[in-house]
């Protein structure tokens, strides 16, 4: 008896399902089976599951993220916490009630709003960031993971109502943290419905687009010369060029080389390494990043979801103070196949003889 009650003690207070407000704790269907005096088999988990959360808890959450004003009654909070997938399970066990409305639609208009909100941000503030870079941030402010969290962080695990679902031949399987991301989105949605797009949008920068990302880690290259070499060439500028800046220690077993890469009289990056191709490969990777993650300062970011009207008693506004003037479209980033083939030839690179001679001061 003691081990049953453990269980269910542990599993319900994952489940965060507070035993003050239960009439009998634990329940009689977990001590015997009825008409018998035999023990039952009792799955506490799935118990836990089946029980509604309480209405304070649902207020105390509408409260506690600042939406009290949209999330106006228990039922609304309580639909948002509802993921599709607790139908089969309510259906199972309590076949006579009537069907608890889900998140299911709201779930899927939140999840566009909020991909929109992201990609117009972050290519209104980086109008050079790289297609594949855009949408590895995209996932990275609004995916399912950072759902999740936020979610988690807003203290909705205990309201959540959803039921595991192995993988199918037609659906993957489904995961609390899966399920867990569904709330933000609706909420999402219930803003955009009770209130406006502006509402939902500023809900969402809140929440999610005011965190901070590391865009840097997402750009890789495995050329980054050449990249840069080709990059310079589209903006009509000079070629660019090494050029050894600092070195300490060239014939210890430790030196330090720092390289700076010019085009003309401009430095477009710098960087170090314990031999010069390590310094030179590094210095071109900063001035690729120096270009790609240029930001627009905030006080100039205007986004296009911003010039939508909105009503606002019997006058319909818009969200900008001053008249929107779109961004400038950046560069598309240079993109070259494996063959290697391209209409700018890369610089030769000097051999060792040349390298010697150059530093003797000889013609070569």
């Amino acid at each position: 008896m003691g081990h049953v009650s453990k269980r269910l003690y542990s599993s319900a207070s994952k489940l965060a399902v507070s035993t003050s407000r239960l009439k009998q704790f634990p329940p009689k269907e977990a001590i015997l089976v009825p008409d018998s005096g035999k023990p039952n088999f009792f799955d506490p988990e799935l118990w836990a599951a089946l029980q509604p959360p309480p209405t304070s808890a649902l207020t105390a959450f509408a409260h506690r993220i600042g939406l009290a004003n949209v999330l106006s009654s228990a039922d609304v909070v309580r639909r948002a916490c509802t993921h599709k997938s607790f139908l089969n399970l309510h259906a199972k066990y309590y076949p006579s009630s009537p069907t608890p409305p889900t998140n299911a639609n709201l779930a899927t208009l939140g999840n566009s709003l909020m991909g929109l909100f992201a990609s117009e941000h972050l290519h209104a503030a980086y109008p050079h960031l790289p297609t594949r870079v855009l949408k590895a941030a995209v996932s990275a402010h609004v995916g399912p993971l950072t759902c999740a969290s936020v979610a988690q962080e807003m203290g909705a695990v205990p309201l959540l109502r959803w039921h595991r679902q192995p993988t199918t031949p037609m659906s993957p399987a489904l995961l609390h943290s899966d399920a867990l991301a569904s709330i933000p989105r609706a909420i999402t949605a219930l803003v955009y419905q009770e209130i406006s797009l502006q509402s939902a949008r500023k809900f969402v920068q809140s929440f999610f687009l005011s965190r901070q990302v590391d865009l840097q880690s997402m750009i890789r290259f495995r050329d980054p010369k050449r990249a840069l070499t080709e990059t310079v060439e589209k903006f009509g500028r000079e070629r660019p060029k090494s050029r050894l800046l600092k070195e300490t220690g060239r014939y210890s077993n430790s030196p330090v080389f720092v390289v700076g890469i010019f085009s003309g009289q401009d430095k477009l990056g710098e960087g170090f390494g314990s031999s010069l191709k390590m310094a030179e490969y590094r210095a071109a990777e900063d001035s690729l990043h120096r270009l790609y993650l240029t930001r627009t300062p905030d006080h100039l970011l205007q986004v296009p979801s911003s010039t939508f009207p909105f009503k606002q008693g019997n006058i319909y506004k818009t969200g900008l103070e001053v008249p929107y003037t779109p961004g400038v479209l950046g560069e598309a980033e240079i993109l070259y196949a494996s063959s290697g083939r391209s209409n700018i030839v890369a610089p030769k690179r000097p051999t060792l003889e040349e390298i010697e001679a150059r530093r003797e001061g000889l013609d070569v």
